[in-house]
């Protein structure tokens, strides 16, 4: 995947409105606006024969400028599908139309454009909302915009926004015993320990009593080991103790994906993106694994017709996991609401279908790992 990797840099390089050198929309962009000013000063009988040969020197470079980077984006889009040809050698599998509804191609497109305003990709969000005609409320847009300013804020280390943010929404945080109030202190309070040479922590200890103070009682270790450590400055001795994650950068990058989520979670939207989600798991290799099962169940001569659920597993790093799951031994099936795990009373799980198959004379069901019988009614349900 290096080769792959290596033209995917290359081209976003060249493509990139603050790559180096000028893009090609800015170079349009400024051409236009040259043209536009040209025919301002033409109207106005203000511009000579002079202007005009140096307007028409104007396009031409604008022109060339255009001409070079296209060359290079066509080059490298060329070594691109080059390697994708070697690196893939199987065709990509045809599958039937999902999108062919418009209730399918609206929802897609939505998807699309939440994606672009997620990812702080205003312009194209705009372009694609204005080309596509979905409708995404101004207040919404204005929630992403107000996200990313944020967490700008927090990569240049002040914590003031975030800050503001999150005692406006404090219950809804307690509610979700959130850390990030107490984290963005700690931060600070990181900041001002060792921004001073040589140390005095006077100054940190005083913002840690007024403002780490009213977390002490939902995180008394982590606060007891704020108060400590300044007894192992300066840096270099901190870096070495049993408190040397404080003193690790992370600490501060952590906020950003933090505050995220929960500002996120604030809209009722997941942590992670949904376009991310889906292109990390599908090219993660569940859909070479889904095209190798629907095959191996085609040679059998059975078909896959169940669009909710998928005839192999597929395996998921646990950032992609949402929910517990609980697979019966017996039946190898997993659990669902209308056939959930029954725990009996020797407290072996297997599903309620299959508790019941086991079910003998006088509604006993003997456990397939002991020997221990369960009444029907005994038998109690799991909710993971």
């Amino acid at each position: 995947m290096d080769s792959l990797l290596k033209e995917l840099t290359k081209l976003e390089k060249l493509t990139a409105v603050n790559g180096k050198g000028a893009s090609i929309a800015q170079s349009l962009d400024s051409l236009l606006q040259s043209l536009k000013e040209a025919r301002a000063a033409f109207l106005d009988g203000e511009c000579s024969e002079e202007d005009l040969k140096q307007l028409a020197q104007l396009v031409e470079a604008k022109k060339k400028e255009v001409d070079d980077r296209q060359k290079e984006v066509y080059s490298v889009l060329s070594r691109l599908g080059k390697a994708l040809d070697k690196k893939f050698t199987t065709a990509l599998p045809t599958y039937s139309d999902l999108f062919s509804s418009t209730a399918s191609v609206t929802a897609l497109e939505r998807t699309i454009a939440l994606h672009f305003l997620r990812t702080g990709q205003f312009e194209v969000a705009e372009t694609f909302l204005q080309e596509s005609e979905i409708n995404i409320s101004e207040d919404l847009r204005n929630q992403f915009v107000d996200l990313h300013q944020i967490l700008k804020f927090l990569r240049n280390s002040d914590i003031g926004p975030a800050l503001k943010w999150a005692k406006n929404h404090q219950e809804f945080l307690r509610a979700r015993s959130s850390p990030l109030e107490f984290y963005l202190h700690r931060s600070q309070y990181m900041r001002l320990l060792l921004s001073s040479h040589p140390p005095d922590p006077i100054g940190a200890v005083r913002y840690a009593k007024d403002n780490l103070g009213p977390f002490y009682k939902d995180h008394e270790a982590e606060f007891q080991r704020l108060m400590t450590c300044p007894a192992f400055l300066p840096l270099h001795k901190l870096q070495n103790s049993i408190y040397k994650d404080l003193a690790l950068p992370t600490l501060h990058f952590d906020l950003e994906p933090l505050f995220a989520k929960e500002y996120c979670a604030s809209l009722g939207m997941s942590r992670q993106v949904p376009l991310r989600v889906v292109g990390d798991i599908g090219g993660g290799g569940a859909l070479a694994r889904i095209e190798k099962g629907r095959k191996v169940i085609g040679d059998r001569k059975s078909e896959w017709n169940h669009m909710e659920e998928l005839p192999i597993e597929i395996p998921l790093s646990s950032d992609n996991r949402y929910h517990s799951i609980f697979a019966c031994l017996v039946s190898k099936e997993q659990s669902t609401e209308a056939n959930p795990p029954m725990m009996m009373t020797c407290g072996h799980v297997i599903s309620k279908d299959s508790f019941q198959k086991l079910n003998k004379s006088g509604g006993r069901s003997k456990c397939p790992y002991c020997p221990v019988e369960t009444m029907l009614n005994a038998a109690q349900r799991l909710y993971l």
